[in-house]
């Protein structure tokens, strides 16, 4: 069982990555934020291996946080290693918990590939599992942090700028989290 992989990168698109690992590359496949997050040619990845009758495949994560996600969705009825991806891809752990925690319908069937009766079936499997699903080096999710989360987006600041700025705050409710926030987003 392959667990994780150090090597130089030689390959590179959005679904996926060819990593060479003592004269073997491998094709691993990998999240838009795991994509995003890959900078430089030496990469580490956490792996979870998929072994069918017809293919072994391998996906890669940066973070143990998305890994852990990944590997709780594929154990859901209905939900294969190409949504689960598609779900890493959409959300970070973080933000899959907030949605996760608020119960948010909407938010799940955001995520291409997943409809109604499937959303319906990922929130009552992960009811009660949302802090599993953040890593120690995620940022806290709380009922703060999704208020505060929530009153930025409908300011118009992407997810991306939002969980950003929030991770750098140190307020404990929803309004010193908004207020250190906003200020934080002048200067991005």
């Amino acid at each position: 069982m392959i667990v994780g992989l150090n090597g130089t990168l030689k390959y590179k698109e959005p679904a996926f990555v060819h990593i060479e690992v003592s004269g073997v590359v491998y094709e691993v496949f990998i999240s838009l934020q795991t994509f995003s997050a890959i900078e430089n040619d030496k990469v580490s990845l956490y792996i979870t291996q998929i072994i069918r009758e017809d293919a072994q495949l391998l996906f890669g994560f940066l973070e143990m946080s998305e890994k852990k996600m990944f590997q709780r969705l594929i154990k859901i009825n209905g939900v294969g290693p190409k949504v689960a991806m598609a779900i890493c891809s959409t959300y970070t752990p973080a933000q899959f918990a907030v949605v996760i925690n608020n119960k948010d319908m909407n938010g799940v069937k955001k995520v291409p590939g997943i409809g109604p009766k499937s959303a319906g079936r990922i929130l009552v499997e992960l009811a009660g599992f949302d802090i599993e699903l953040v890593g120690s080096t995620e940022a806290p999710v709380s009922q703060a942090f999704a208020q505060a989360s929530e009153a930025l987006e409908s300011l118009g600041f992407t997810k991306a700028k939002t969980s950003k700025a929030l991770s750098s705050c140190s307020g404990k409710d929803t309004a010193s989290l908004v207020k250190e926030a906003l200020k934080l987003l002048q200067t991005i």
